[in-house]
Order: structure tokens, then C-alpha cells, then sequence
């Protein structure tokens, strides 16, 4: 259905014509949309109020929610930088550290009345007298920086803007920073707005205005981003194209902040090139040059033309991340999708392998080159966010801040299972549930999934989805292709033309889970956000009798046109342009979610959630969804369009929002797949 008074929208793809009823919702700012939201909203509202039950599941969100999270340390110039949220707090707060003495620095709950003010980004100058900071305001990608001392807590006057996807780097006499912009809204036409980033030098006590250019790519789609070595010699910029991790790589002499001869190590588009650290005049890198799981090469920035050696080779395992600690390589590996740790000898040699609590994922490595110790800051589905202290001298892993939250290995288990997808490949899915529960077909599940832009789904901690598992319920994660799990050969293997094999191997996980006694269609959720949006949207649409009921966040639904929104255009190396390829338009067409919807067609129930103020993946991607789904099956089931007002994709999300999402998301779950919201501790 059109708005009405507006002419029928008819697109020519290629010689296809595609038509766009709900076009009139892609402008986000007028009156028209704005009405369509409160309707929504209110729809959604008294859906869930009229279940009965959202205040009691809300209440027990609101608990589960309630625990410290930890983050781990920075150390400079004899001081500790940590982030740390005590569970009540809206957003976690920077605190420092020395001898022993804690206090907070920086804490951004008192900046907003609904704590939609967020630290992203913490950088402590070399001598530990600074922490230059960025914010974010309703969860939005776009940050200003400040710069905060540490000894009285007051803000230097110096505001950094239009800064998106940036590191915060100090020049080593701290006598400034480098950093990532684009260009000032208004300075240039609103598609260009996410183009022509470039690499500035901010110096301390000086106007934004006179920051000099340091790095600027000659293709304005080419995003730098900087970062130096921990002895302060070498500045690096890595460039990539959208979000395509085949970098180039520039190095120069980081002595002169703004003068310097930049040398081109590594062309873009070829291969990974992940600096980890360096040892001196040698830098290391995990790339994947030659190796899809991923190497360790050491560089000679002396002479680095000829110089490239390699250190550790690949291996079965893909290669994750990594850092040079204590003049060892700390690196991080997939095994199975799930991370182990492995210390290395500077030449290769393997000296350690710690071993980590439990299956899950290494979130960050902190350490410096010369440090005797390295922090390790680590998740499963089990145990909530905590922080690790690995001595290189003794060679222990022993807690350093872990909180007592979490579920009990004793009561719950979590397991790997192996299924084949359609095309004969092998793939890994984790279960988490009570131990011991019956296979009998009709245990409620939540399956989630992901697959694309090269990131895997190793275990975390999410505390909602103890409502399930109290209740005997299971969480499903599927690792499927177009993720990491196994280097850049599984991702490949479901990018662009490939990307079916990603709904194929999700819908292979759903059929394994039914045919296997866990549950049946009426009793299997099915969840995914942004990308995973895109996929539970897409396999609803594919195969509605498999599914009970859909949780779709954030998603990218309209794949005809998403590169014309936000930074949609950074997503066209992992699904391609409909209208600049014939080829591409042909199979983005077949499995759009957004014109895949026939009319008449039953369809479970759906929850599509989103945030006005999404400048990554735009919401008008969830109205147009919403508005087509409602049009082309009225009153069967349930189609809800959930809008979160001042809230972006989720980065910085307050926790009072998160819990009052995921009771919204939970309540819909319970009524549609038939959970009694008493607990079964029999399960």
C-alpha cells in the first residue's frame, strides 16, 4: 500500500521492473513517518500489555542485568585505565588506578537524563597526565572527543567532531593526538558525508580547525586508520575499503607529527594486514597473504621491501587477533569458533598455551612490549565479561577481576553439535541449556545466528536469555558460513553470489534441532540483529512452517537500495550493487527480504525492533519491512514494529533501554512460542 496522494514508485533494474510502494517511508524526517512510528509503537505496546505479563518479565530482565561488568586495564606511566560497570549504572565508567588507590576519571551517566551519552573510545597519553575520550549521543557512530587530566579531572577545552569509526592515538611527546574525520555535515552533499575520510593531527590547546591534514587517501572510499607502535617510532595507516579487510598499509616516522615521507608497504584489496606490535625496527603482522586462516609475518621497517619473514605459519586454526606482549606474540585463534590463547616466541616458537575458563571468547588483549604481564579480557555463554592476568614469569592464568554473576557450570551446560547444510558441508552450532533436559520435541528454542563481514560468533555472555533457560528452554547459536569461524575461505562462502549458502545452513540448523528431539516448529524462535536481521528475515520468508516466531533487530531488509543509506555504501564488497551490476541485482533480488514477500502467504509472528536514530543500518529499512509484511497478511499473525526513540544500532546502548528492549523482545517470545513464565528447575 502507497501513502495516499503519492505516485506509484517503479524502479528499472537492468530491465526489471521493481516496484517500491513504501518509498515514501525512506524520508525519516517527515510528519508522514513520524505518525507511522507512533502508530507502531503504540500497536506494539498494547500488544504486549494486553499478554499479560510484560511487568513481570521486565522484573526479572531488570535482575539479570544487575552485575558488574570488567573490562581490561591499560597501563601507563605506572597508572591502570579501566573501564568498569557496577550493573545499575546506564553506561560503564572509566576509572584510574594507582598503587592500589582507584577513583573515577570519566562518567558519562550525570551527561544525559536518559543515559544515551556514551564513552567509545579511551586513549591515555604516554605519560599518563591525559586520557583523551570520545562520546557518542543517542547511539549514534558519529563521537567527539575530549581530552580529560588526570590529576583534577577537568576537560582540556580542546573538541575534536566528526569523528566515525576512529582510534585516538597520542603523538609520543603527548603533545597531541592523530585521529580519523569526514567531512563536516553541511560541507558536503549528504552521500558524501561517509566519503573523503581522512588521518588529522589535533595539537593540545588548538582550534579543530587548524588540524592538518596527515594521511587523506587519493580514492575518497578508501577509510584510514591509524596507529603507532608502542615505542612511539613508527606511525601506521591501514586502509580499507568499506568493510572488506584486505588493507593497504602506509608507514612513516612518527617524530615530526605532520611532515613525514609516507612508504607504501602493502597495496589495498590483496590481503589482511593486521599490525599486532613490534620488537624494535620490526613490525608484525597477521596477514592473510597467502594463507586464508591467516600467518604471522615480521617486517624489517629498515628495509621492508625485502625484509618480509615468516614467523608463525598457518595453521588449522584461523588466526583472530594478537599483540606483541612482554616481547612475546600473544596470539588468539578460532578453534572449533570458539577462541584459544597461544603465546609465541618472537621466531616462532610456541612457549604457552594457557588455558582458558571455559569454551568462549577472548574480547581484548592488553599489554604492553616490555610488560611482565598481559590481561585478558574473556566471555563464554556461561560467564559473564571478566579480566584474566597471564604472568609471563610464572606462566598462570589467575582471575584478576571476575564477578561472581553468571549460570552455574553444575545446572547448565553448554555443548558443540555438527550438522551437514545442503551443499554437504560440515557445520558447528553451540547449545546452551539446563543439563539434562528431555528430547522430546518440545523444548522452546532461540536460534541464533549471524554469517557475514568476516565476523565470528564465538560463546558470550548474554544474561537475558536466562528467561529461557530457566524455563528449560535452549539457546542455539549457529556458526554458519560468511563468519570467520575458519578463515577467510568460510567467509567467501557466503558473500555476494554465495550468500544463500548462509540461509541454507541456517535452515539445515533448524531442521537438525527438530529432527534431533529438541523441539518442533511451534516451539523454535528464531533471532538475529543487523546482518543477522537480514537473515532471519530472509529465512522466515524462505521457509515459514520451519519457524514459531521471529526476533529481527536492526536489519538491513531493502537489498536493492542499502548502499544509498548511512554507510551502506562500506557493505557493497559483502553483498554487492543491484544497480551498478546486472549479476548482482539477480541474486540480491532472489533473497531481499524486502521484495520477497508474497501476499497471502501465512508467516510467523514477527517483532522488528530499531532505533530512530540508527545512522548505521537506517530504520527505514525496518518500516519498509514492517509496512510490506502487514500489507500482505493482515490479521493472521502478529507483525510488531518496535522503535526505540534516541537509540542507534546498540553501541552504547543504555542498560535501562537494553532492559526494557529484551522484556519487550522476551514477552513477544513467551506468548508466541507458549513459554509458561513459571520456572521449571526440572527441565
Amino acid at each position: 500500500m502507497m501513502e495516499p496522494g503519492r505516485a506509484p514508485v517503479v524502479d528499472n533494474f537492468h530491465g526489471t521492473l521493481v516496484a517500491d510502494p513504501f518509498r515514501w517511508l525512506e524520508d525519516l524526517s517527515s510528519p508522514q513517518v513520524r505518525a507511522f512510528i507512533a502508530r507502531q509503537n503504540e500497536q506494539t505496546r498494547a500488544y504486549l500489555a494486553n499478554t499479560g505479563t510484560r511487568e513481570r518479565v521486565r522484573a526479572r530482565m531488570a535482575e539479570l542485568w544487575d552485575f558488574p561488568r570488567f573490562y581490561a586495564p591499560r597501563k601507563k606511566a605506572g597508572r591502570l585505565f579501566y573501564m568498569e560497570h557496577d550493573g545499575r549504572q546506564n553506561q560503564p565508567v572509566l576509572w584510574v588506578e594507582r598503587d592500589g588507590a582507584r577513583r573515577v576519571l570519566v562518567d558519562p551517566n550525570p551527561l544525559s537524563a536518559d543515559g544515551t551519552v556514551a564513552v567509545m573510545t579511551t586513549s591515555p597519553s604516554p605519560d599518563g597526565a591525559r586520557v583523551a575520550y570520545s562520546l557518542s549521543e543517542s547511539g549514534g557512530d558519529w563521537q567527539t572527543i575530549r581530552v580529560r587530566r588526570v590529576e583534577d579531572g577537568e576537560d582540556e577545552p580542546d573538541r575534536v567532531c566528526w569523528c566515525k569509526f576512529t582510534q585516538i592515538v597520542w603523538h609520543p611527546d603527548g603533545s597531541g593526538f592523530f585521529y580519523t574525520r569526514f567531512p563536516e555535515p553541511g560541507t558536503v552533499a549528504p552521500d558524501e558525508e561517509s566519503r573523503h575520510a581522512r588521518v588529522c593531527f589535533h595539537r593540545l590547546g588548538t582550534p579543530q580547525a587548524d588540524d592538518p591534514v596527515v594521511f587523506e587517501p587519493s580514492d575518497p572510499d578508501l577509510n584510514p586508520h591509524v596507529s603507532i607502535t608502542d615505542d612511539g617510532r613508527y606511525l601506521l595507516v591501514s586502509l580499507t575499503r568499506g568493510t572488506d579487510r584486505r588493507n593497504g598499509l602506509f608507514v612513516r616516522l612518527a617524530e615530526a607529527p605532520v611532515t613525514g615521507e609516507w612508504t607504501a608497504w602493502f597495496e589495498p584489496e590483496r590481503a589482511t594486514y593486521e599490525f599486532i606490535g613490534s620488537l624494535g625496527d620490526v613490525l608484525y603482522f597477521i596477514t592473510t597473504e597467502g594463507a586464508p586462516r591467516g600467518r604471522v609475518v615480521a617486517v624489517d621497517a629498515q628495509a621492508p621491501a625485502d625484509s618480509m619473514r615468516e614467523v608463525v605459519p598457518e595453521g588449522p586454526d584461523a588466526l583472530a587477533f594478537g599483540r606483541v606482549v612482554n616481547g612475546a606474540l600473544a596470539l588468539v585463534c578460532l578453534h572449533n569458533a570458539h577462541h584459544v590463547l597461544r603465546i609465541h616466541h618472537p621466531d616462532g616458537r610456541l612457549m604457552d598455551e594457557p588455558r582458558l575458563p571455559a569454551p568462549g571468547t577472548v574480547l581484548a588483549l592488553t599489554g604492553g612490549a616490555d610488560d611482565g604481564e598481559l590481561f585478558v579480557e574473556f566471555t563464554s555463554y556461561l560467564h559473564p565479561q571478566q579480566v584474566w592476568r597471564y604472568d609471563f614469569t610464572t606462566g598462570r592464568l589467575t582471575p584478576h577481576r571476575v564477578p561472581e554473576a553468571g549460570l552455574d557450570p553444575q545446572v547448565y551446560e553448554t555443548q558443540q553439535v555438527w550438522f551437514t547444510s545442503n551443499d554437504g558441508t560440515r557445520v558447528p552450532m553451540f547449545l546452551t541449556h539446563r543439563r539434562g533436559i528431555a528430547r522430546d520435541g518440545k523444548r522452546p528454542v532461540l536460534l541464533y545466528g549471524y554469517g557475514g563481514f568476516n565476523l565470528a560468533q564465538t560463546p558470550q555472555y548474554q544474561p537475558a536469555h536466562r528467561m529461557l533457560l530457566e524455563r528449560g528452554g535452549v539457546f542455539a547459536v549457529v556458526s554458519l558460513r560468511g563468519g570467520s569461524e575458519f578463515g577467510e575461505a568460510w567467509h567467501r562462502a557466503g558473500m555476494l553470489e554465495k550468500k544463500q549458502n548462509v540461509f541454507d545452513d541456517f535452515h539445515a540448523a533448524a531442521r537438525w534441532l527438530i529432527d534431533n528431539g529438541y523441539t518442533n516448529p511451534g516451539r523454535l524462535g528464531i533471532m538475529g540483529r543487523s546482518n543477522g536481521g537480514l537473515l532471519v528475515s530472509a529465512v522466515m520468508l524462505q521457509h515459514p512452517e520451519l519457524y514459531g516466531a521471529v526476533l529481527c533487530q536492526v536489519p538491513v531488509t531493502d537489498m536493492l537500495r542499502y548502499h544509498r543509506f548511512t554507510v551502506g555504501r562500506f557493505w557493497v564488497p559483502e553483498y554487492g550493487n543491484a544497480e551498478a551490476d546486472p549479476e548482482h541485482f539477480r541474486f540480491l533480488y532472489a533473497y531481499s527480504p524486502l521484495h520477497n514477500v508474497r501476499y497471502g502467504r501465512v508467516y510467523p509472528p514477527i517483532l522488528i525492533t530499531t532505533g530512530d536514530s540508527d545512522d548505521r543500518v537506517a530504520p527505514l529499512h525496518a518500516y519498509k519491512l514492517a509496512a510490506t509484511l502487514q500489507a500482505a497478511s493482515p490479521g493472521v499473525h502478529p507483525v510488531l514494529l518496535r522503535v526505540d526513540e534516541r537509540a542507534g544500532h546498540g553501541l552504547g546502548k543504555p542498560v535501562g533501554k537494553l532492559v526494557d528492549e529484551w522484556a519487550d523482545m522476551y514477552t513477544f517470545l513467551f506468548h508466541a512460542l507458549a513459554i509458561p513464565l513459571e520456572e521449571d528447575p526440572t527441565a
